[in-house]
């Protein structure tokens, strides 16, 4: 792969992360815990477990 290649699929990866990050509602919040709600049980990190528990439950 030649370097400006590599260059623009880096930058296309990283415009890519910022927009998905962008539309992520904030932890805690109860849109988050709405949307964790809907999320697999099993697709939890453990640290959106905790969040959820910490956030949402208590």
């Amino acid at each position: 792969m030649t370097t400006v290649k590599k260059l623009a699929t880096v930058g296309f990866a990283t415009l890519f992360a910022l927009g998905v990050a962008a539309c992520s509602p904030e932890v805690g919040s109860p849109e988050w815990c709405a949307q964790m709600k809907e999320k697999p049980k099993g697709d939890w990190s453990s640290n959106e477990a905790a969040d959820f528990a910490k956030n949402c439950i208590m």
